[in-house]
């Protein structure tokens, strides 16, 4: 027993200099400073995907198919339906919605990933920057596998700018609230490009485009953050989800719950729910 006690005390013991050894290597000059609290330049209102357009001029270049997708799902909200917007029924907003941060983001760098942490959804994305490449196969999920690399733009020893490239993006998810939709066979790519501003260290700018079969071409929007001016003062919330009560969603309909707790429909000629299975 003292033969078991003593190599896992050694064991421990290893690891932790290893991980004081690796801590000491890594070189903080040689990266970006962007710790601090960031939040979306277009503020936390804006909720559309490419902030530099309209709601109603977003062209979006969706593929005939996937426009008629997008349209139909848009009229049927008007009509009652189900909204297209996934988050509505606190399906995680995802990558790469969620990076719109229209709440506080917070990015921590260390030698092997760097890490986005995200209030919206409580979302922690993890993105390797250790060498690794793709693996044969990974279970898809609401933020994706990501394998990011640093570079030295300036050649000056310091790395300025972080590419990231993202897989295995798990649906249902939208590029925003209006319901864009991706294709259903799951297979978009993202690609990043996250650089300070020059003239200004507290703006970040976040280059994102989508490679997806629902496109008929990639499609590419900037993001930039703003840094928070009192970061010691910079207050972190615990967002959690709570659907509408007023809405239930029975099979592929919305039904609206009155003030008294009776189903009543939502749109004018509305079909009551099949309740065979009610007495």
């Amino acid at each position: 027993m003292s033969h078991h006690r003593s190599t896992g005390a050694f064991t421990f013991a290893a690891a932790l200099a290893l991980s004081i050894i690796s801590a000491q290597a890594f070189d903080e000059t040689k990266y970006p400073n962007w710790k601090g609290q960031w939040l979306s330049v277009a503020g936390p209102q804006n909720t559309l995907w490419d902030p530099s357009k309209p709601a109603n001029a977003q062209q979006p270049p969706l593929t005939p198919e996937y426009r008629a997708i997008f349209e139909a799902s848009v009229k049927n909200a008007a009509d009652g339906g189900i909204a297209p917007d996934p988050t509505i029924r606190c399906i995680p907003a995802g990558v790469p919605r969620v990076m719109m941060a229209t709440q506080p983001m917070e990015i921590v760098i260390t030698p092997d990933a760097t890490y986005f942490m995200l209030e919206q959804f409580s979302t922690l994305r993890r993105v390797y920057t250790d060498g690794r490449k793709f693996p044969d196969f990974f279970e898809p999920s609401f933020t994706g596998y990501s394998i990011g690399q640093w570079q030295d733009i300036d050649r000056d020893g310091r790395f300025t700018t972080l590419t990231i490239e993202t897989r295995g993006m798990k649906g249902p998810h939208t590029y925003d609230a209006s319901g864009i939709p991706f294709h259903a066979d799951g297979e978009a790519v993202l690609t990043e490009k996250l650089y300070t501003d020059k003239a200004n260290p507290d703006i970040l700018h976040n280059e994102i485009t989508t490679t997806d079969h629902a496109l008929t071409r990639p499609w590419t929007v900037t993001r930039s953050y703003r840094r928070s001016a009192q970061p010691m003062q910079a207050e972190w919330t615990e967002a959690t989800c709570s659907e509408d009560a007023t809405h239930v969603l029975i099979g592929d309909q919305n039904y609206g719950l009155s003030p008294d707790g009776l189903l009543m429909p939502s749109r004018r000629g509305q079909k009551p729910p099949d309740l065979k299975y009610f007495k």
